[in-house]
This record gives structure tokens, C-alpha cells and sequence, in this order.
């Protein structure tokens, strides 16, 4: 197979790092890339927010399957403009991939097919309406942007004067333009999270090695939300009983409710959990891998990935399981100084090779581009350092060993992946979006 891969992020630098080691897999090109990518794939210049010309690519390209990482083109509908050529795509309808693109629509679509989430106290899309809601809410409440905002679109708060102010920036400031222009009120749910993700031909369905993500910038949950400052992928997060509940409660009557809603879907679907004292319940759907959990899953993965994609995309998925190796696998986020409100970028990075060199440790590129054996950054979140260990721990000794090795002016990363939350508090926290 010759597969093109959709995206320039760490997630992709892992996809391409675990489809390069498939005997089926004769090229590989990404768009638009990285300066990491570029050295295990031929990287192609694309604007990810045209649906048309990514279309264009495959087929002047000739790939025999494209795999699609992040959630804007699936949203935009990249998988209608492929199918209406003829070209062959890992990804849902444009009408399906709403699951993620609107809060409102995924928490309809739960609602309506009796799927475990948290209460609802109002949709709204006036800001005086939102505000005088919140005199009747009980707390700790979750405020939602309808729409994509990168990972920042999520308030948990205790403080009405908090919710206030985001409910000032998502709909009267416009910070994240027409993402904010509704919101979604809910109750704030008690427990740990979870991220469960699936790979479906819209009926039958494989699961992946279940993780657990770090979505606050700083250590013990601090700071504001980002894209993801790590992850943690262990047996251990998720026992058989609690999978079979999970599978039979949430995933099984989520395919059931696509094929009911006559949306097609095809591709990776994430459930974003929140494992409460009453059960497992949906915080929310990603359209895709998530990051930074792909750099972990995929590094335990024990299975052929371009063979399970093209089949899924085919809606010809086997029943063989997605088996994962023993042990555990960590990725550590390094973001770049004043991210995620205001990156500073064009630093050289240095030490990679050093790190590279750590045993069990593997570096994937988000933010960077090369030039000649140099790298620069590029955006918030540069460099995913993962590891795999015998277990946790050790995982996460080989990843923090190699990350101080790599040295970028004003970065940071957090030192608590992997590690229990600090308080009861924090475990309780729903940070989504």
C-alpha cells in the first residue's frame, strides 16, 4: 500500500512511525508534516482546512488509503469529498464527525439513544440567558463552547465568577469565534477519566489499549486547559469488568445510534470517560486518535496498523483483536514558553539525538521544522517524549530521562505523567474540550 496521511502533529509522527513498520507499506507521504516526520516520510505542503485540495493530493499522489489524524478536515468533510471520488479514506461523514464538532449535537445524539452522560441544565446562545442560569446550577458546573477550540473550550469551575468570565469570552469577546456562539451547561462528574478509543467500520469494531490523558498545563492538575501536556497507557487503568461495561453501555449503543441516524462512520472513535461511582458516562466523542494518547497506545501497539485501516476503511473489519504488549507506555509533552494562550516559537532545539539514544525511549515531532540536521519549533507543542517500560514507573523514568537531555529556550513540561492525582479534587475534574 502507498498511504497518505492527513496532519503534522505528534499523533501523525506516531501514525507514520507505526505504519513504516508494516511489510504492506511501500510509501508514505504526511501533509503538511513536520521537520520530525520529514525523516520517515515525504512530507507535502497542505492546508488542512481544504477538503478539495487534500482530495486533489490523494489523487494526483495516487494513495491507495488515506488516513486522516486531526478533527478539522473530518468536520469540514474530507471523508464526503473522498468518497464522491472514488478515494479511498479512514474517516467518518462529515455529518457523522458533528459527534465532535458540536457539543450540542453529541449530547443530543447521547440523549437520544440512552447513552450515560452528565446532566444537562441548559443550551443557550444568548450570553444574559447563560448568565441568569447560573443562579439555578448546582456546582462544580461544566461549561462547553458548542464548537472546536483546540482543547481550551472547556470550563470546570466551583466559582460563578469563573463561569462568568468564560461565559464573557466564549460569547461576547468571541475568543474562539463561532465555536462559542452557543453553549452547553452540565453537571460537573465526580470520578476519574478515562480515554476508550475504537477502530469501526460502522458495525464491527476493535479496541485499543485503554489511557489516560493530562489536559492541564502544569503539575497536579494546575493551569489552564491545553491540546494535552501527556499521557499514560497501562493495563492496569481498566479492568476486564469494567471494559465489558463500557463496551456494552457506551460503545455497543453509540454504533447502533450512528447506523439508526443513518451516519456513516468509518475510522477511530474516542470516548472521552468519566468513571463515576453510578458507572462509566461520556464526557464526550473525538472523531479521531486522540493527542497525546496515540504516541502512547501505538507504542504498545502488537498489531499490523495499516492492515486494520484499510480494512476498516473497506467496511471489511475483522474480528482480530488490537492486541497491545505488556507492560506500560508513557508520553511527555514539551510545550513551548507562554503556551497554550501565546506560544513563543522559532526556538532551536537542541539534545535530541542524546535523547533519542535513552533506552526504551522514542521522540515524536509535533511543533518543529528542520533544517539540515537543525530544529526550530513551530508551535505550542513540540516534542512528544515516550517511552515503554515494564511497567509505569519504569516508563516513565526512561521518558523524564530523555526529556532532560532536550534543551529549548522557555519550555517546560510537566513532571506528573503517570503519577496519582494529587486530591480527590482533581481526580474529580472533567477537563475536556
Amino acid at each position: 500500500m502507498e498511504i497518505l496521511v492527513i496532519g503534522g502533529g505528534g499523533r501523525e509522527h506516531a501514525i507514520v512511525g507505526k505504519l513504516r513498520k508494516s511489510a504492506a507499506v511501500e510509501k508514505i507521504w504526511c501533509a503538511p508534516g513536520n521537520g520530525g516526520i520529514s525523516q520517515d516520510a515525504e512530507c507535502v505542503a497542505l492546508d488542512l482546512n481544504d477538503v478539495n485540495a487534500a482530495a486533489d493530493l490523494a489523487a494526483r499522489l495516487g494513495a491507495d488509503l488515506t488516513i486522516v489524524g486531526p478533527e478539522l478536515p473530518l468536520v469540514r468533510g474530507i471523508a464526503d469529498e473522498f468518497a464522491k471520488r472514488g478515494l479511498a479514506l479512514l474517516g467518518p461523514s462529515q455529518q457523522a464527525a458533528q459527534l465532535e464538532g458540536s457539543k450540542i449535537f453529541a449530547k443530543k445524539f447521547m440523549e437520544r439513544h440512552g447513552i450515560p452522560t452528565a446532566a444537562v441544565y441548559g443550551i443557550f446562545d444568548s450570553p444574559i440567558d447563560a448568565y441568569t442560569s447560573l443562579c439555578s446550577v448546582d456546582w462544580p458546573l461544566v461549561v462547553k463552547a458548542d464548537g472546536l477550540c483546540a482543547g481550551k473550550g472547556v470550563l470546570v469551575t466551583s466559582s460563578p465568577d469563573e463561569a462568568n468570565a468564560f461565559i464573557d469570552r466564549l460569547m461576547e469577546k468571541g475568543e474562539f469565534g463561532d465555536a462559542g456562539k452557543k453553549i452547553l451547561l452540565e453537571e460537573g462528574l465526580a470520578g476519574q477519566e478515562l480515554s476508550y478509543i475504537i477502530l469501526t467500520d460502522g458495525t464491527n469494531f476493535v479496541s485499543l489499549a485503554p489511557s489516560r490523558d493530562h489536559k492541564r498545563a502544569f503539575d497536579n492538575d494546575q493551569g489552564p486547559n491545553t491540546g494535552g501536556m501527556g499521557a499514560y497507557c497501562t493495563p492496569s487503568i481498566l479492568p476486564l469488568e469494567l471494559e465489558a461495561k463500557i463496551i456494552e453501555t457506551i460503545v455497543k449503543p453509540t454504533l447502533a445510534g450512528l447506523r439508526k441516524d443513518d451516519l456513516a462512520y468509518r475510522g477511530f472513535l474516542y470516548f472521552g470517560l468519566m468513571l463515576t461511582p453510578e458507572g462509566p458516562k461520556v464526557l464526550e466523542y473525538n472523531c479521531r486518535l486522540g493527542d497525546p494518547e496515540t504516541q502512547a497506545i501505538l507504542l504498545r501497539a502488537d498489531f499490523d496498523l495499516a492492515q486494520l485501516c484499510a480494512e476498516a476503511a473497506r467496511g471489511q473489519l475483522g474480528r482480530i483483536p488490537a492486541k497491545s504488549s505488556s507492560g506500560a507506555s508513557v508520553c511527555v509533552v514539551i510545550a513551548s514558553e507562554g503556551y497554550p494562550d501565546n506560544p513563543h516559537t522559532g526556538k532551536a532545539i537542541s539534545g535530541l539525538q542524546d535523547a533519542a539514544q535513552v533506552p526504551g525511549a522514542v521522540i515524536f515531532h509535533a511543533g518543529t521544522r528542520r533544517e539540515g540536521d537543525n530544529f526550530y519549533t513551530t508551535a505550542g507543542r513540540i516534542l512528544s517524549v515516550c517511552a515503554t517500560g515494564q511497567d509505569l514507573s519504569a516508563a516513565c523514568r526512561i521518558a523524564y530521562d530523555a526529556a532532560s537531555k532536550i534543551k529549548i529556550e522557555g519550555s517546560f513540561y510537566r513532571k506528573d505523567v503517570g503519577a496519582p492525582k494529587a486530591s480527590k479534587q482533581a481526580a474529580a475534574e472533567v477537563s475536556r474540550g
